[in-house]
């Protein structure tokens, strides 16, 4: 270990390289998520829809999605 040379440098410019990538990767998908969602907010849109029937029978859309919920927790076991 005494002697050795350690290539701090090189290290740390990799690592600025790795961050940079993964900053740029992450931007990229959270910009690809958003742009899919708001396409399907437009209206008569799968998510419009759904906003609408949550927001219409808030009672009814907490049901399905308990059942849902419990129909997978079921499969995973």
């Amino acid at each position: 270990m005494i002697g050795e040379r350690i290539d701090g440098p090189g290290k740390l410019d990799e690592a600025k390289e790795a961050v940079q990538a993964a900053t740029q990767t992450v931007k990229e998908t959270t910009q690809s998520v958003a742009d899919a969602v708001e396409a399907g907010r437009q209206p008569a849109a799968p998510l419009d829809r759904l906003a609408r029937w949550a927001q219409e029978a808030p009672l009814h859309a907490v049901t399905v999605a308990f059942l849902v919920g419990i129909l997978l927790g079921r499969r995973g076991s």
